[in-house]
């Protein structure tokens, strides 16, 4: 199987950042694609074992700055995997590129590390698969794409609800069949909570490389609940709710009304349901208003209030 039909066929949606003539492999064949993953918590490994459901991989390594989380994951990963080889582990996504020269390179690291391994991996001829959203800030995603024209990779950004069957189902049914009319509002919602605070800094873990998880972003110390499902709670690591719910929703309503960029957009925010002294930085609460020439597209953000619908924090409605 050819690595850009592998990709396509991942189950998750994607952006391809490609440019036109980007070379192909010789020949298609049914070997196994040597495939590397770097970032081996939660959604990386969903991720790598998606693909091995839907073509045949060769995992050759696996990288993350947890070496506990990384162990684990190879032992997973032995188990699964047709040959029932255990990969070899790294807490360095360099030293796993040149040791291994995957072909393939999935990034399931928190928002801040999705930029360096991305450009890197591109560099040594290995097509990407990225987890949204692409990059920290746009500067980040500017230098992703940038690298991956300039070496003539495919990169694909994981955006997964442009292939979730029912709500591609309830697109051809109710907005492509013209059923619900003329669409003049959109209002995409978190009502999720998060953290009011994390538990004092602790010591390090010995399996854990915390300098080279922060890697670079700004310096913060070590917290127990930082790590490893709370680092969106920290704008050094992500840009909260915005860069994680957002970026679904709003990617989902652009593609499902085939819409480009706003003609403005204005936002307004802040914290204002934490005591003070907390660890948490993100805002609890922000409106966005995305303005387009006959439509309006409304991002509320709050860790209070309540979700239009009452069995789900988080969603679109559409008017």
């Amino acid at each position: 199987m050819h690595r850009r039909t592998f990709l396509k066929q991942s189950g998750s949606a994607a952006i391809g950042l490609a440019a036109a003539g980007t070379r192909l492999l010789a020949q298609q064949s049914d070997r196994p694609i040597r495939t590397a993953l770097v970032g081996a918590g939660w959604y990386g490994k969903t991720d790598l074992f998606h693909l091995m459901q839907v073509a045949p991989i060769d995992v050759v390594g696996l990288c993350d700055v947890d070496q506990q989380m990384a162990a684990e994951a190879a032992a997973l990963v032995s188990t699964r995997q047709a040959s029932g080889k255990r990969p070899p582990t790294y807490g360095d996504y360099r030293k796993l590129l040149k040791d291994q020269a995957p072909e393939v390179v999935l990034v399931g690291t928190p928002d801040h590390w999705h930029c360096l391994p991305v450009v890197e991996a591109c560099k040594a001829g290995a097509d990407v698969y990225v987890q949204k959203p692409i990059s920290y800030d746009v500067v980040e995603g500017q230098a992703m794409v940038a690298a991956a024209r300039k070496y003539g990779r495919t990169v694909q950004v994981g955006l997964e609800r442009r292939s979730t069957p029912h709500l591609l189902e309830a697109r051809d049914r109710y907005l492509l069949s013209g059923v619900m009319g003329k669409i003049g509002f959109i209002d995409i919602h978190s009502y999720y909570g998060s953290h009011r605070g994390f538990k004092p800094a602790g010591q390090v873990p010995s399996h854990m490389d915390w300098e080279q998880y922060v890697g670079p972003a700004s310096w913060v110390n070590y917290h127990p609940d930082i790590h490893p499902r709370s680092w969106r709670h920290r704008r050094e690591f992500s840009n909260g709710q915005t860069g994680d719910l957002c970026v679904h929703f709003f990617d989902l309503i652009r593609y499902f009304m085939g819409l480009g960029w706003p003609k403005r957009i204005a936002s307004t925010g802040g914290s204002y349901m934490r005591s003070e002294g907390t660890h948490v930085n993100v805002h609890d609460t922000q409106n966005t208003l995305f303005e387009y020439d006959d439509l309006q597209v409304v991002w509320t953000q709050k860790n209070w209030g309540t979700s239009p619908d009452k069995d789900y924090p988080w969603g679109a409605t559409i008017y």
